[in-house]
């Protein structure tokens, strides 16, 4: 069974396609970068994929389950490209909330905060208000919400976003870890060497289409590198993407 599977599907908003009969696929425990410029249509993906949208057309699953079903969406992991935190709330607090949405609670949930503050560098700061941290910290807390509960699948949205060198190269052994540990993840970037060094696979839209997808050594001829590839498959195509209202 796919962790998650796009089949035909498309996306209209009017007359406008942000997305056309697209179909993808993410095999268990590996890594799937999706890529394309701004318009392309990946955040529509993604919403559709959390179920925060609904296909026009096509079909779309999360472990073969239908993404409107809560049950779909337990151990799923989300890193949205921005994330929303409460100035107000400790870091703490934020992440007690999302192991509590995770069906955490009690001596278990402390223990996860605990576990996912640890693995991305923020334990000294689980006191402070979310207000007061850095973007590159409010990113790090992002990670961590999206690791509470040992998630199967984790949809990442920009996850360098905001992340110093330092950072991004840490992001990318959370990913690894993750993905050795069995963990599905989709990874949507603009940052082509990022998903190069993680992704086992790789899919490239242009205006709601998929123009090339599969395995990095099929979509990356000998010689070339991952923005070479997109270049060449993209950078002579019309621009004026066919996105949604937030593009994408």
């Amino acid at each position: 069974m796919h962790a998650l599977e796009l089949a035909a599907v498309s996306k209209y908003f009017g007359e406008r396609a942000a997305l056309s009969r697209v179909s993808l696929s993410l095999a268990p425990g590996s890594a799937l970068g999706l890529l394309g410029p701004n318009g392309a249509g990946k955040t529509t993906a993604l919403r559709l994929l959390l179920g925060h949208s609904e296909a026009s057309e096509g079909t779309v699953r999360l472990h073969g389950s239908d993404p409107f079903s809560p049950e779909s969406r337990r151990g799923v992991g989300y890193l949205p490209e921005r994330l929303v935190v409460p100035a107000h709330r400790t870091v703490n607090s934020f992440l007690k909330m999302h192991g509590g949405l995770a069906g955490l609670g009690g001596s278990e949930l402390a223990r996860e905060v605990a576990r996912v503050a640890e693995q991305t560098g923020i334990s000294a700061r689980l006191r402070d208000r979310c207000g007061t941290l850095s973007k590159g910290l409010i990113q790090r807390v992002g990670f961590a919400q999206a690791f509470i509960g040992n998630p199967r699948l984790l949809l990442l949205d920009e996850p360098s976003s905001g992340l110093d060198p330092i950072g991004m190269r840490e992001a990318r052994e959370w990913m690894v870890q993750a993905k050795q540990g069995g963990c599905s993840i989709l990874v949507s970037s603009h940052l082509l060497s990022e998903v190069e060094r993680t992704c086992d696979s790789v899919a490239i839209l242009h205006e709601g289409i998929v123009v090339a997808s599969g395995a990095m050594s099929e979509v990356v001829r000998e010689g070339e590198e991952l923005e070479d590839a997109f270049i060449r498959l993209v950078g002579g195509r019309s621009a004026g993407g066919r996105g949604g209202p937030n593009g994408g």
